[in-house]
């Protein structure tokens, strides 16, 4: 038998992770909490997306605010 992983985060695509953000924050909400430009200026998944994709710091700020959320959704 497998162990069940404790990653909060095993399974889930980084797509998942920003649609679940843009629709309980909104994309305003989200640029207040992860200040990043792609979440202020004309943004849109496929773009927020490629500069998550190339920024480590801003994935994981992305992904912690992730965990926070679905923790307190619980």
């Amino acid at each position: 038998m497998t162990e069940p992983t404790r990653d909060p985060l095993h399974g889930v695509t980084l797509q998942t992770v920003l649609t679940t953000l843009v629709d309980h924050y909104e994309w305003e909400g989200l640029a207040e909490r992860v200040d990043v430009r792609c979440f202020k200026s004309d943004p849109s998944i496929k773009s927020s997306l490629t500069f998550l994709r190339k920024t480590p710091w801003a994935r994981e700020k992305v992904e912690n605010l992730y965990v926070r959320l679905m923790r307190h959704k619980q």
